[in-house]
């Protein structure tokens, strides 16, 4: 199968960062990516156990590779601004707040080694059932219902 490349065009580029370039800053950046990022490009920003990443057309960026990592702060921002079409990047104007997205932009400049966080929590069980099945076990599902509390272990 031959990959299709697309030309995109990103706006953006001589906007500058107004979010501090400090580890507060950071941090919060890291803590809205893990709330809206992680899904699809893993807690480390490199797809590290996300299932889908490479499956997808075109496949789910790496943020810390070259490429990426090319790309000016301000465009960046545009592309949580505003997505990319036809990709699976959401816009996310209206959702987050401006000044979110650039502490975004500061974790993704200061990203972790590869795999260095783990999988993501919506994707360990999966992966753990996965393993079960291909093994020819059954897959036990730890759900409990709504409501309910763990049994006591006495």
């Amino acid at each position: 199968m031959k990959e299709v490349k697309k030309n995109i065009t990103v706006g953006g580029k001589d906007d500058q960062n107004p979010a501090p370039d400090n580890q507060a800053a950071i941090n919060e950046g890291k803590e809205h990516f893990g709330h809206h990022c992680q899904i699809c490009h893993g807690l480390d920003g490199q797809n590290t156990g996300v299932p889908f990443a490479t499956q997808m057309s075109p496949p789910v960026a790496d943020l810390k590779s070259g490429d990426i990592q090319a790309y000016t702060d301000g465009q960046l921002h545009w592309i949580l601004v505003n997505g990319i079409n036809p990709s699976g990047m959401p816009a996310w104007k209206g959702i987050l707040e401006d000044d979110e997205m650039w502490k975004i932009v500061r974790y993704i400049r200061h990203l972790p080694d590869k795999g260095s966080l783990g999988t993501p929590e919506v994707f360990k069980e999966e992966a753990e059932e996965h393993k079960q099945m291909e093994s020819g076990g059954t897959p036990q599902h730890h759900h409990r219902p709504a409501g309910s509390k763990p049994e006591s272990k006495h």
